[in-house]
């Protein structure tokens, strides 16, 4: 028996044609679960918890940080949390307007970017204003707490008096000489004029007696201060030093009847 045509070859009697073989068909089919073992699963399971568990840190922080990125924008960035109100506390002398001129923050301004140091310091810049605290009340509003000289004398200058604080600040002029301050005449008042110094020296160490006999103080010169009393009476007071020695026995001669009392040297007292 010879043998017959090989599969694939061509043959004569077909023409020449290849002849093929039979042609498998590969199919993919899904397991079920009950193909997996077990414990397989299981194992499975675990290994995926694992992975949660370590990516979870990495997924908060990322969040925390975008979160944080977007709550600084909008702070820092836009004008959602600006500037919309200045309110001002405790101004008498200085009108809102002044304060809020001197603050210096345009409208919109991000309330979180506000140097309030600065200012607080250009408020207290206001000759009228001891000191200044700014602070910042959200969503859109600064506040302004303003704290005022308090005058202790009025010093005349011209037809207007100047008012002067504990400190020697001329910080307001006024057209009438309150009723309730004493007259201090120098001829610069100033904090650093050593004049208004020594007058506001003698003015720390007078008794409440003299002070309600007190019509004003009066420096010629370091060493020549006098006070006149009501009645047209006059102490000489000297300097600035030991005063409350020499406003002790000026108190002490009030109720004698003389017209100019000098306690310059208060251990050597001389009145006519």
């Amino acid at each position: 028996m010879s043998p017959g045509p090989a599969r694939g070859r061509t043959s004569a009697a077909d023409g020449g044609a290849p002849r093929r073989g039979p042609v498998r068909r590969w199919q993919l089919v899904r397991a079920g679960s009950d193909a997996v073992p077990p414990s397989t699963r299981r194992f499975m399971a675990r290994a995926r918890q694992r992975r949660m568990r370590a990516a979870l840190p990495w997924a908060v922080a990322a969040g925390v940080l975008a979160l944080a990125g977007l709550v600084a924008w909008t702070v820092l960035g836009t004008g959602l949390f600006g500037v919309r109100e200045v309110r001002v506390e405790g101004a008498g002398l200085v009108t809102p307007v002044q304060v809020r001129e001197a603050v210096g923050v345009a409208d919109g301004v991000p309330l979180a970017r506000v140097d309030l140091a600065a200012a607080a310091r250009r408020v207290g810049a206001l000759a009228p204003v001891e000191r200044a605290t700014v602070s910042r009340d959200w969503p859109g509003a600064l506040v302004v707490r303003v704290t005022e000289r308090v005058p202790v004398a009025a010093v005349p200058q011209g037809e207007a008096f100047t008012l002067i604080d504990r400190t020697g600040v001329a910080f307001q002029t006024v057209a009438r000489q309150p009723a309730e301050l004493p007259l201090v005449r120098v001829t610069r008042p100033a904090v650093d004029d050593p004049g208004t110094r020594a007058a506001l020296d003698v003015l720390v160490a007078l008794t409440p007696q003299l002070r309600a006999v007190l019509v004003d103080v009066t420096v010629e010169g370091l060493a020549r201060i006098n006070l006149r009393l009501r009645g047209d009476r006059t102490v000489v007071w000297g300097d600035a030093t030991r005063g409350t020695d020499k406003a002790r026995v000026a108190t002490a001669l009030l109720a004698e009847d003389t017209d100019r009392i000098d306690v310059s040297a208060p251990d050597v007292v001389t009145f006519r």
